[in-house]
């Protein structure tokens, strides 16, 4: 069991029947009346944020949320397979449960799958992934004023911005939290 005045950042608990994580928290101790805890809680399921406040003395379930290292194998419709490198196993997870970063992820490329008593409600890709550049435009001389950049398409089908210097076929690294150009490879 887990009290409210043990909260620390990243704590996830049980909340209403849903899997909750505390993103900030503050102890405070008014000049009068009780101490309180004010907390910013994260729907780990839905990824709702929500601010509510809490007794010290109130306990939860702590809740254990399962990081499996998967390997993304390929994506059939709305389905995408991820396949276990110990056991071997496969499980299909649905397109509605990946994020909007997934888009720099390509097969064979290792991400954490998140999992709750079995239930999958996330995958996270590696933070830094290289990708080659599949098309973009040619940078022009003279367009360096600030710090300029191009659009380009990656070979996952991704679009970011890159600067100017950058050419087709290079290998580059990406952010995958930001979806930022990091550097050439």
């Amino acid at each position: 069991m887990l009290s409210a005045g043990d909260f620390r950042n990243c704590s996830t608990f049980e909340l209403d029947g849903n899997v909750v994580t505390i993103v900030e928290f503050q102890h405070v101790k008014p000049g009068k009346g009780a101490a309180f805890v004010r907390a910013k809680i994260k729907n780990v399921m839905s990824g709702a944020v929500t601010e509510r406040t809490f007794n010290p003395s109130e306990k939860f379930q702590e809740a254990f949320i399962e990081r499996r290292d998967m390997q993304y194998l390929y994506s059939d419709g709305d389905l995408y397979y991820f396949m276990d490198d110990e056991t071997y196993e496969q499980i299909p997870i649905n397109a509605s449960v990946l994020n909007d970063n997934f888009k720099f992820v390509k097969e064979n490329m290792v991400c954490k799958v998140l999992s709750y008593k079995g239930n999958v409600f996330g995958v996270e890709p590696p933070l830094f992934v290289e990708l080659m550049i599949s098309q973009t435009d040619v940078g022009f001389k003279g367009d360096t004023a600030t710090n300029a950049t191009k659009p380009a398409t990656l070979e996952t089908g991704a679009e970011i911005k890159i600067p100017l210097f950058v050419e087709e076929g290079e290998k580059i690294r990406i952010d995958t939290r930001t979806g930022e150009y990091i550097e050439r490879v």
